[in-house]
């Protein structure tokens, strides 16, 4: 490790970096920085063998098994957790077509469960899209689970659960790749090639973009065409596709 001296002249040594958005994964931006420090020897990081991590926390999980069997989820049904919210508002996907996802996922068997999750400040938001859901699915209804809140050790305890992670370029997307479930996930400002899980890649995980944007990737300040468009013209088919691929890999 780097001693006292080391980092204080790294604190003065300038690394280049391109202004630009790049199509590079942050992991390795942020590498270089590290590696401007005197003595920093290790190699670059691999996704592959330097995964990120999050133990599993054995309360965490004996509390999701509780709630799961509360909630009449049993070792037999198939869990999909769908996180709906997102801190950034540029990251947010429409209301209507997360429920048209959980709606399709639902429908595809009986054994699936779907659980939602969203931040403290977005729970209203899952309530109506739990409610959008349900009016699709009629006498399936019950396949949408209502969990309520709960923290992130119990999210990661979920996840490492379910069958399937879907949600978009937020903190939960990154606790989800700390597990060896598949996910998808949802990319609107952000690209996968620059936000995706850092994790083992022969894990089935699958990216869902609009291509072909020339105001994509942005700094998310402002939406220049004003109509938030990467993420307005994601169609929900897209990401049940890409679900069902992930479900049928996995």
């Amino acid at each position: 490790m780097a001693d006292a001296g080391d980092w204080r002249a790294a604190a003065d040594r300038a690394v280049d970096r391109p202004r630009a958005l790049r199509p590079r994964h942050s992991v390795d931006n942020q590498w270089d920085l590290l590696e401007a420090i005197d003595g920093w020897s290790t190699g670059r990081p691999d996704p592959l063998r330097d995964g990120v991590e999050m133990p599993l926390d054995p309360a965490a999980d004996a509390r999701i098994a509780r709630r799961l069997s509360e909630a009449g989820v049993g070792d037999r049904h198939e869990i999909v957790v769908v996180h709906v919210s997102a801190g950034n508002p540029f990251r947010r996907w429409p209301e209507a077509s997360f429920a048209t996802v959980v709606a399709g996922l639902a429908a595809g068997s009986p054994l699936r469960r779907i659980v939602l999750s969203s931040g403290p400040s977005d729970r209203a938001a899952a309530e109506r899209i739990a409610r959008l859901a349900r009016s699709e699915l009629a006498d399936a209804a019950g396949r949408v689970v209502d969990f309520g809140e709960f923290d992130l050790r119990e999210l990661r305890a979920l996840v490492a659960r379910a069958r399937l992670f879907v949600g978009g370029d937020t903190g939960p997307l990154h606790v989800a790749a700390t597990t060896a479930t598949p996910i998808v996930g949802i990319y609107g400002p952000t690209e996968p090639v620059r936000s995706a899980p850092w994790r083992d890649p022969r894990v089935p995980t699958e990216a869902v973009e609009v291509n072909g944007l020339p105001c994509r990737p942005c700094d998310q300040r402002v939406c220049e065409p004003g109509d938030f468009r990467c993420l307005t013209t994601l169609r929900p088919e897209a990401v049940l596709s890409a679900a069902e691929r992930a479900l049928g890999r996995a």
